[in-house]
């Protein structure tokens, strides 16, 4: 198991940052896989339901379930190449903007697919916060 962190600094306050931190938007900053179809999933207990996202891209279809959380969003691959895949972006106010910090824990199975695929998603997780960043 491997975990990989990407954080950034963004010059827009917080309740700007939660209206564009979306499932959709997400994937779509990631920029590996193109948004197919966006789902909601049933509500829990709470009220709170699941945001269902399946992307693809080159014959490669993935299935993510993304839950909100109060500073951010959890997501975790449901289906996919990955054995695990779990992310959170988390976001706080930091001087006069908010820092972005995204984590996610993965598992290929393959001790150096494992590495290979740390450096790859480390890679997305920056590429998606550059990108969420322009849309603030």
């Amino acid at each position: 198991m491997r975990t990989v962190e990407a954080s950034r600094f963004v010059a827009a306050p917080p309740s700007v940052v939660a209206r564009v931190l979306t499932p959709e938007a997400v994937i779509e900053a990631e920029g590996s896989f193109d948004v197919q179809e966006v789902a909601e999933g049933d509500a829990d207990a709470e009220g709170d339901g699941e945001t269902l996202v399946r992307a693809a891209r080159a014959g490669l279809s993935m299935v993510f379930a993304f839950e909100d959380r109060e500073d951010g969003l959890r997501y975790e691959q449901l289906d996919g190449p990955l054995e695990t895949l779990t992310t959170t972006i988390d976001y706080r106010p930091e001087n006069e903007g908010t820092r972005l910090t995204a984590e996610s824990t993965l598992e290929a199975g393959i001790g150096p697919m494992e590495r290979l695929a740390g450096w790859k998603r480390r890679g997305e997780l920056k590429r998606a916060l550059r990108n969420l960043d322009k849309q603030c």
